[in-house]
């Protein structure tokens, strides 16, 4: 047996046990310790709880997109009318005046346009009210079309038979409480729009001023000047689409009086509105004055619907995409992709906002992608 070394015995090295001159011995200890193996439930349980949240502000946004849609529409409106209210402030007028003197001219437009389309529409309606009592005596008269009709299909005991399977009363309460709440919902989205784009307008260089703050001191004559070109841009894309708009509603006014098509005034008003909208406003506009034009013969309304086919295409595909290039700098094919795109996604809004939308992106590029990529 060997011999037990004494406690004062130097401690053999790993040094001097690698090279073979002592026993092996472990290395001493550092002190620290192993750290443990992960948590497979803590791990879970903080990714259950991640996406938990993420599904609440996703569910929260989408709640709030009806709203967060007419905020926009109101900035867009107000950023459209820019351009007249800087016009009026250069003509030495208070930004609080130059605000009501345009909101005062739209309003006076609007006051006009109701006053061509109501007289026409209430005097139809009341036609329409007037001759409900003939047609049902048409419909008992076995001699009339209505009558041989009736006879032929039944469709009062038809009409009567779907509304005892669905609860007339039920069917009428729902019908009403519908409506209202489509009136009560137009008129509260209508007070947002307005109130913000009043309030937008009136304090839009001091929004500006606040939102250029979090851009640093550096940067911020840049981002000031690029932002005020897009402003600029946009007003002037508004200014565009209102000249498309007065063409439509003049092009309307001319067919229906050159055709004996009632109301051409109302009608025409109504088509320079509707063609505001892109891709889809001069079709509905169009659709709407080929239905009136069946009340003349239905050559007629074959004819407008014929003539309205070849200035949506004319408009889409020559006036529309020539004067956007001439008005914001955009490429015909970026326009009609944009209004497509912001359509599919936000709907009406989204078509308005497309091309302005084009427009800040091409500046954005211009800017600060492009240089790089050319240096390069």
């Amino acid at each position: 047996m060997e011999p037990e070394a004494p406690d004062d015995a130097p401690v053999p090295t790993l040094t001097a046990a690698r090279r073979g001159s002592g026993p092996r011995m472990r290395p001493p200890s550092t002190g620290r310790r192993t750290p443990k193996a992960t948590s497979w439930f803590g791990l879970g349980f903080g990714v259950a709880l991640g996406a938990l949240v993420a599904w609440h502000l996703v569910d929260t946004v989408l709640q709030l997109s009806s709203l967060l849609t007419l905020l926009l529409l109101s900035v867009f409106i107000a950023v459209s009318l820019e351009p007249l209210v800087a016009w009026l402030e250069r003509c030495r007028l208070r930004r609080a005046w130059s605000v009501t003197v345009v909101v005062i001219g739209l309003s006076g437009v609007l006051a006009g346009f109701l006053a061509v389309v109501i007289p026409p529409v209430s005097g139809e309606v009341g036609s329409f009210v007037e001759a409900v009592p003939g047609w049902l005596q048409q419909v008992h008269d076995h001699q009339s079309t209505l009558g041989r009709l009736e006879d032929q299909y039944h469709l009062v005991e038809r009409a009567k038979s779907q509304l005892s399977a669905t609860g007339s009363a039920s069917g009428v309460f729902g019908g009403v409480l519908g409506a209202g709440r489509l009136l009560v919902s137009t008129v509260t989205a209508s007070v947002i729009v307005i109130s913000v784009t009043l309030y937008v307008m009136a304090a839009l260089p001091a929004i500006k001023t606040f939102c250029y703050r979090f851009v640093p001191n550096s940067r911020r004559p840049e981002v000031e000047r690029i932002t005020e070109e897009i402003l600029s841009r946009t007003g002037r894309y508004m200014l565009g689409n209102l000249v498309t708009s007065a063409l439509a509603g003049v092009a309307t006014f001319a067919w229906c009086a050159a055709t004996g098509v009632p109301y051409a005034g109302a009608l025409g008003i109504f088509v320079a509105v509707m063609d505001m909208v892109p891709m889809v406003g001069s079709t509905i506009g169009g659709i709407v004055v080929s239905l009136v034009a069946l009340t003349v013969s239905l050559p007629i309304a074959l004819a407008t619907a014929g003539f309205y086919i070849a200035f949506r295409l004319l408009e889409d595909y020559l006036i529309m995409p020539r004067a956007m290039k001439f008005v914001v700098d955009v490429h015909p094919i970026v326009t009609v992709v944009a209004v497509l795109v912001g359509g599919a996604l936000l709907g009406l809004v989204g078509a308005l906002v497309a091309v302005p939308a084009a427009v800040a992106l091409g500046l954005v590029l211009d800017e600060y992608v492009f240089p790089r990529t050319d240096r390069a």
